[in-house]
């Protein structure tokens, strides 16, 4: 039977993670050029960097989710053998499918975490233009709060059928009488 706390532990991490992620999204720092250098060289002011701490927090969220579930359904490939059937068939779907997810929600958390922390100086390359100013593109943390999402999904439901698999395999089969001979007259 699955546990409704790891359930619900993995749940609120997850939801935590998806929420900061949003969070990022909403918060990501945009630049804009002002004048204040002695020579009246442009440089670029950013706004807020919260969505850099945003980030990674959902990526440390989301990691701490996927560890707690592996360990508990002993990452699908140790322990004991799970008894055939469509229960681990489905199990087996959804753990290769939420490492998928998870592995891509990372990367886009990662990659926005680390653009968006990415701050350039002034020194543009001619005293015509004004500098390229580093700006994340609007819908990293967004595409990262996605598969976050179905992170949680496919994890939750890859711990259900775990479970239901794992209840199955301790039902001993049912004994049916021996060799079968009978009786010669």
């Amino acid at each position: 039977m699955a546990s409704i706390i790891i359930i619900a532990v993995v749940f609120v991490l997850d939801i935590l993670a998806f929420v900061l992620a949003i969070g990022a999204e909403r918060r990501r720092s945009y630049a804009t050029y002002v004048n204040v250098d002695l020579s009246g060289r442009p440089y670029c002011v950013y706004s807020s960097d919260a969505s850099t701490a945003y980030g990674v927090s959902a990526l440390l969220l989301l990691l701490a989710g996927q560890v707690v579930i592996m360990v508990a359904t002993r990452c699908f490939c140790c322990g004991r053998a799970l008894s055939p059937g469509r229960w681990r068939a489905w199990s087996g779907i959804c753990f290769v499918v939420c490492w998928i997810t998870f592995v891509i929600a990372e990367l886009c958390l990662l990659a926005g975490s680390v653009r968006n922390a990415y701050h350039t100086k002034y020194l543009p390359r001619s005293n015509d233009t004004p500098p390229a100013c580093a700006m994340l593109r609007k819908g990293v943390f967004a595409s990262g709060a996605a598969f976050t999402f179905l992170t949680t999904l496919f994890t939750e439901l890859h711990y259900i059928f775990y479970a239901r698999s794992r209840a199955a395999a301790d039902i001993a089969p049912p004994i049916v009488g021996g060799i079968g001979m009978t009786r010669m007259p």
